[in-house]
């Protein structure tokens, strides 16, 4: 993609994260000068994201969730995350605003990029977070969602959605905004 002159991250680049991210040049030098130590090859594999993303989970299996974090963040589906994607992705991630969170998660959710988003989705990234979810949190769950398939179908009628429905990402975030409840169904936040 072009990000890399000379082991230094490209002017063209560097001004297209200033202005898309909340990140300052100093920062976004340092997050590249520390991306090329970890991936000297500019990229960083499926099977390496979901190494470095279990190590936050270490008593979880995040694995399953982690593919498909990382298929989130690989927006030209290339197999590889770049600088620019790792970037885009912790800027989503960590920005305090909800809107862009909520479409990240939008696209964590549609698993198959068809810009709509199954019930059978929904139960698989549920699924997914759930086993990074350690039991003894698990049996601490409100019975109504402490299991995967519950929690999708409390999601699922929340929206007043049957079975074969789909969810478009607008109607998505703005159920999700109007409704706090919702936003504990479609994530794991750890204990501390």
């Amino acid at each position: 993609m072009g990000n890399v002159r000379s082991g230094a991250l490209s002017r063209e680049l560097l001004e297209e994260l200033k202005a898309n991210t909340r990140y300052t040049e100093e920062e976004l030098c340092r997050w590249y000068e520390g991306f090329q130590r970890q991936c000297p090859d500019g990229r960083i594999s499926r099977s390496d994201f979901e190494r470095i993303y279990g190590t936050f989970f270490p008593t979880s299996e995040a694995q399953g969730y982690a593919r498909h974090v990382f298929r989130s963040f690989d927006t030209n589906s290339d197999g590889t995350l770049d600088f620019r994607e790792y970037i885009i992705a912790l800027h989503l991630t960590s920005s305090g605003k909800t809107h862009l969170k909520l479409e990240w998660a939008f696209s964590l959710f549609d698993v198959d990029r068809n810009g709509e988003v199954s019930k059978s989705e929904v139960l698989e990234i549920i699924t997914a977070i759930f086993k990074m979810i350690p039991p003894e949190e698990q049996k601490l769950l409100p019975e109504d969602e402490n299991s995967p398939q519950k929690r999708a179908d409390k999601l699922w009628a929340y929206f007043g959605k049957g079975e074969n429905d789909k969810i478009a990402e607008g109607e998505f975030i703005d159920g999700v905004m109007k409704n706090d409840a919702i936003m504990r169904l479609i994530q794991y936040e750890p204990k501390k």
